[in-house]
């Protein structure tokens, strides 16, 4: 399963195993201060349901890839299991946006964002 961390002044996006196979990425490390917004998603499926996809997908079961689309780039990572998620918006990197499925995205996202 995927994890959004903070790695010092990054923000990283572990993949699992199977999610490299399936996204045809490795892992995503960013600088904490490319961080631009983070959304709580009801649906992350259907936030990462557009444009061209490089990866896996399965509607509603299974979206791990790069996605290209309306302007932007974005990396997807969600699973059946993790229907809720975060979109993670950042600035001046290869991604756009990361969207990720978690189990407790609110607790997730209180833990990325920047310190005040």
């Amino acid at each position: 399963m995927a994890e959004l961390a903070v790695d010092g002044d990054d923000l990283v996006l572990r993949l699992s195993r199977i999610e490299r196979v399936e996204g045809i990425h490795g892992d995503l490390r960013v600088p904490r201060s490319s961080l631009r917004g983070i959304e709580v998603l009801d649906d992350a499926h259907a936030a990462a349901d557009f444009g061209l996809k490089v990866g896996t997908r399965i509607p509603g079961v299974v979206e791990v890839g790069s996605i290209h689309g309306g302007g932007k780039r974005v990396f997807a990572v969600v699973h059946r299991e993790t229907p809720r998620g975060l979109r993670v918006e950042l600035e001046g990197n290869s991604y756009d946006e990361w969207i990720v499925g978690c189990a407790n995205p609110e607790e997730v996202a209180a833990q990325l964002a920047p310190e005040a």
